[in-house]
């Protein structure tokens, strides 16, 4: 028998989504003649603001000269035609270092030398009006509210009932989704076997004297951002380290946030106290489910764990069939600690998310071709680590180079793309992002972030991810039910699976610490890639494995795996992949 699994895992967050809209649709009525939307920041953009901060600092140092020359003219009683003349040179050399400021300041503001809109003010404009007309207010007004939660008014509702129904409509309906609606008071076990309970964290300061706290990739991702925008005698060399810094955030421990915060001398941003060291803080509202409160529970943080539990009984429903997709619109819940930037973060939201099952050994989808045409801005992972731009690539073509692992993870990638620009978002404020490696799960095969350029910048809208099996696998082994599919064959076969056996010793001997990451990503390969290791291993004795939560490769030795084989008869039993 064979076991195996993979799920395209789809997750629209509809707040996000509706004030990054009326952000755009506002930014575009207020400008003074009618003009395309800015794009994204070229990559040649950023090669002219390092070369912009190179000169600025020249210029700097010819101001500084000129000026030490203009003063030992003085000093020693120079004519006063030698001083004029001095003097006049200081002058040209400062307004060529002006103008090298302004242009430079055009750069990193991303006006682009057009119309430049304050994006705080504008943005508090429309936040004001917004409130003022009541798409929606903070909750709890009456009582000074509660940071992070947000009622909807009249046109807000409307606005939100008109984009779910179109999701539903677009997704669910169109595509023949199993749609269900489970409860937002989850039960601890669940979410101890989903990993959330040990994992779902972020990182946190506090203020020293006054307690408040602060997430701690925000205040350093704010300090680089301001002074790159804002700080035009910045070096080259330490603008490349901060945005290297920046693209790197995520991969940072507590240790290394918490060295780079004493580095820049960051403090509270609203009393300049000294930060304590960074340390995890688990986003889920904890609560207890009956009287007796034996019985620890959360408010869910995702909508997708409510669908993996009822993955039997869906299974069954659909007549035992494969592919088939199931879909969930309701409320998550997440306890942010500096919850900001109005709908795009709060502590409860609607999400929409949808979880595809797909057997591994054909990943192909019948409608592809649908969808394969379709060109708009991709970000592929090799593209940001070159420094380089997003770019327009078919569909089709992304699919069949690999940039997109396969054909059901690009369906819903086009799926998502008609959803978004039909609801009117500028398509040239669209694009799909690919997780770079440190920010991707090690047992995910590909992940793409659909992301929409309004006044904060690029903001992830719906995630898409090939998860494979993981949430399965680990609901199977904490629950000891089998969530899994069959596959009656019309004739008996013998089909031998190869399965690989980690030799746990070894791998501790040779990997201490990290041995947890090598064990998790060797147990989450496929049967294609054990038999290629298997192959590599026979013929070379040792082979380079890449471990993404480690973000290294590293050597496995013949010693350190067994290749066990099982037998497969009358049929295959196995895990979808999502």
């Amino acid at each position: 028998m064979r076991t195996f699994s993979t799920i395209i895992a789809s997750s629209t967050p509809i707040g996000r989504y509706l004030i990054s809209r009326l952000s755009l649709r506002r930014s575009h009525a207020i400008s003074v003649k009618p003009q395309a939307s800015t794009p994204p920041m070229a990559a040649a953009d950023a090669s002219n603001e390092e070369s912009l901060r190179r000169t600025l600092a020249e210029k700097q140092s010819a101001v500084d000269a000129q000026g030490n020359a203009v003063r030992a003219l003085k000093a020693a009683k120079a004519s006063k035609s030698e001083i004029d003349a001095a003097i006049e040179s200081l002058n040209r050399l400062k307004l060529e270092k002006s103008s090298v400021e302004r242009e430079l300041q055009s750069v990193v503001s991303g006006s682009g030398g057009g119309a430049s809109v304050n994006r705080e003010a504008f943005r508090q404009t429309v936040f004001n009006t917004l409130e003022r007309r009541l798409f929606f207010i903070p909750s709890f007004k009456i009582y000074r509210g509660v940071a992070g939660l947000y009622d909807y008014g009249p046109p807000g509702c409307a606005v939100k009932s008109n984009v779910l129904a179109f999701w539903r409509q677009h997704f669910v309906l169109e595509e023949d989704m199993l749609e269900v609606d489970c409860p937002c008071v989850t039960p601890e076990a669940v979410l101890k076997a989903s990993g959330h309970v040990e994992k779902f964290t972020d990182l946190m300061v506090k203020d020293e004297k006054m307690g408040t706290c602060y997430r701690a990739d925000h205040l350093l991702k704010d300090f680089c951002n301001e002074k790159l925008e804002k700080d035009l005698s910045l070096y080259a060399e330490k603008a490349a380290e901060l945005r290297h810094l920046l693209a790197v955030l995520d991969d940072l421990s507590a240790e290394e946030l918490g060295a780079k915060i004493k580095e820049y001398g960051i403090t509270a941003p609203d009393t300049k106290n000294p930060l304590s060291d960074p340390y995890p803080f688990n986003l889920m509202f904890q609560t207890s489910i009956g009287p007796s409160g034996l019985i620890p529970g959360y408010m869910r943080p995702e909508t997708a764990q409510g669908i993996f539990v009822n993955f039997k009984d869906l299974y069954y429903y659909n007549g035992n069939k494969l592919p088939f997709a199931a879909a969930q619109i309701g409320q998550a819940f997440r306890n942010e600690i500096s919850p900001r930037q109005g709908l795009l973060r709060v502590r409860e939201f609607t999400l929409a998310e949808i979880e595809h099952f797909v057997d591994p050994q054909d990943k192909s989808h019948p409608k592809f071709s649908e969808v394969a045409n379709l060109e708009f801005l991709m970000f592929p992972r090799e593209e940001q680590m070159s420094g380089k731009s997003a770019k327009r690539i078919p569909l089709g073509e992304a699919v069949s180079k690999g940039i997109v692992n396969n054909e059901t993870l690009g369906y819903f990638i086009g799926r998502v793309y008609l959803f978004l620009t039909c609801l009117g978002i500028d398509k040239e404020r669209l694009r799909f992002r690919q997780h770079l490696a440190n920010e991707m799960a090690h047992y995910a095969a590909d992940c793409w972030d659909a992301e929409i350029e309004c006044s904060y910048g690029w903001i992830e809208c719906v995630g898409i991810a090939d998860r494979s099996a993981y949430d399965l696998h680990a609901h199977t082994e904490k629950s000891g039910v089998a969530l899994v599919a069959q596959e009656k064959f019309s004739e008996p076969r013998e089909v031998e699976k190869l399965v690989i056996a980690p030799v746990k010793k070894e791998l501790g001997l040779a990997f201490k610490g990290s041995q947890k990451n090598v064990v998790e990503a060797l147990e989450a390969m496929n049967e294609k890639e054990a038999m290629e290791m298997k192959a590599a291993l026979e013929s070379k004795g040792e082979v380079e494995f890449y471990v993404c939560t480690l973000g290294k490769n590293v050597c496995i030795k013949k010693n350190m795996l067994l290749f066990l084989t099982r037998k497969e008869g009358h049929q295959r039993v196995f895990t979808h992949q999502l």
